[in-house]
Formats: C-alpha cells, sequence, structure tokens
C-alpha cells in the first residue's frame, strides 16, 4: 500500500518513535491523526505537520472511547482510515525481589495494560474501520504496524513487567495477521532495540554513549529516523505480514 493519499493512527506520536513515524507518514504524502495523553507535545506536533495532513486527538490506548475518538476524528476530517503505528507505551524497571521489597503488583499491571492491552485496544478499533474499506488492485485494505521491543527476547533482570508486555505484543502479532488475512489487512511489528527517544533524554551524555557502544553496528543510539523508515517500508511493502522484525544493530542485551 502506498502511503501516499492514505491516513494512519499514531499511538502515543507526539514524541519519540512515534512522531517520527507520522513525520515520515506526512512526508510521504500520507495523513495521520496524533493519538497521545500529552496534550502540548500532541499539538505541537500536529501543528508542525500542518493542518492540511495532522490532526491531534487527546487519547490514552487504552481506553475505548478515547480510540475511538481518534478513529472518528480520522474518518470525518481526512476521508478515510487506512491503518495505525502503534507506538504508545511506558518503560518500567524492578526487580520481582529487590532491595526495597517485591515487585509491585499493580506497577506490573499498568505494564501489560498500557504497553499490550493499549496496542491490542488500538489495533481492533481501528480494523473494524479499516475492514470496511473497498480494496486495492492486490485486494489489500490497510496496514497496521505495532512496537514491541527486543526486550521480548532477551529482557534484562528488573525488565520482568516490561519483557512481558512485549512479548505480548510479538505474541499476538501472527494470529491476528492470520485472521485478518480474509480482510486484507496486513499486521507487522518492529521490535526496536536501544533508541535514542525521551525515554533515554535524562541519562547522562556519558551514559548514552556507553549504551550506544553496546550495539555492535553502528556502535550507538538508534535514530526515531531510522525506526520510521522501517514503518514507511512496512506499509509499502506488501509482502511483509505476520513478522516481527528486530531493529537493533545486531544487539543481543546482556542479563544486566
Amino acid at each position: 500500500m502506498k502511503i501516499e493519499g492514505h491516513t494512519f493512527v499514531v499511538s502515543g506520536g507526539a514524541s519519540g518513535l512515534g512522531r517520527a513515524a507520522a513525520e515520515r507518514i506526512v512526508a510521504a504524502g500520507g495523513r495521520v491523526v496524533i493519538a497521545d495523553v500529552n496534550e502540548e507535545a500532541g499539538r505541537t506536533a500536529a501543528e508542525a505537520l500542518g493542518t492540511v495532513s495532522a490532526r491531534f486527538v487527546r487519547a490514552d490506548a487504552t481506553r475505548e472511547d478515547d480510540v475511538r475518538q481518534a478513529v472518528e476524528t480520522a474518518t470525518s476530517t481526512f476521508g478515510g482510515l487506512h491503518g495505525a503505528v502503534n507506538t504508545a507505551g511506558v518503560g518500567t524497571a524492578a526487580r520481582v525481589l529487590g532491595k526495597h521489597g517485591l515487585h509491585a503488583l499493580d506497577l506490573f499491571q499498568k505494564t501489560i495494560n498500557v504497553n499490550l492491552v493499549g496496542t491490542f485496544n488500538v489495533i481492533r478499533l481501528v480494523a473494524q474501520v479499516v475492514a470496511q474499506n473497498a480494496t486495492e488492485p492486490s485486494g489489500e485494505r490497510g496496514v497496521i504496524v505495532n512496537t514491541a521491543s527486543i526486550a521480548a527476547y532477551d529482557g534484562q533482570i528488573g525488565q520482568a513487567a516490561y519483557a512481558a508486555s512485549k512479548g505480548g505484543i510479538v505474541g499476538m502479532t501472527l494470529p491476528i495477521a492470520r485472521e485478518f488475512a480474509a480482510l486484507g489487512i496486513r499486521v507487522v511489528t518492529i521490535a526496536p532495540g536501544i533508541f535514542d527517544t525521551p525515554l533515554l533524554a535524562g541519562l547522562p551524555e556519558a551514559a548514552r554513549v556507553s549504551l550506544g557502544q553496546q550495539v555492535p553496528f553502528p556502535p550507538r543510539l538508534g535514530r526515531p529516523a531510522e525506526f520510521a523508515a522501517l514503518v514507511a517500508h512496512v506499509v509499502e511493502n506488501e509482502m511483509l505480514n505476520g513478522e516481527v522484525i528486530r531493529l537493533d544493530g545486531a544487539l543481543r542485551m546482556a542479563p544486566k
């Protein structure tokens, strides 16, 4: 599916990987609805992309009404909806048996809810609308791109909740892609390594450099634009479906 002329909901699109994906879609002639809980950053991002191509909706990915509003904004403003890019998520770190006590159950539940349940919520509500689209000549109706993490495969000590949430996204990719095949909707997940996003912005520069040097090649943090480039390729390469793609410079994380 060509990006040009098509519309996507980008959850978590106010910053980081999501904003880079939104920028790439608009640059390729597409349109986006940025769905994010950060209202100030979301409005700034949408304004920078221009009202012809972008809108912002304050939306919590875990809330059905919020996501429905983002979907409705896409169809009413841009005349249709052709997919989603799911980047909304939280990063948490805590040992199961830490120095200060047990891993808080509510922290585990929140991580699963935001990262996994939120992704699933966007998938189902977007697909409900995309399934009604007229087909492209190939039979395609839309594309959904999710964001997992290499922590799904080699999560570190302290990442039990985060790795579980991202592993869930990996695990549901193929069954949903198989189900949606009859509808002409592709589902692909990207599993990034260590990227230069707001999650790492608070670290000292020396720590950021050290993290980047753990990557075999290139020995640096990933750039959001590189994630966005893969999103664009996934959308436009019809043979990519039901797959999880590691985008990590060959990094395999150590236990800690």
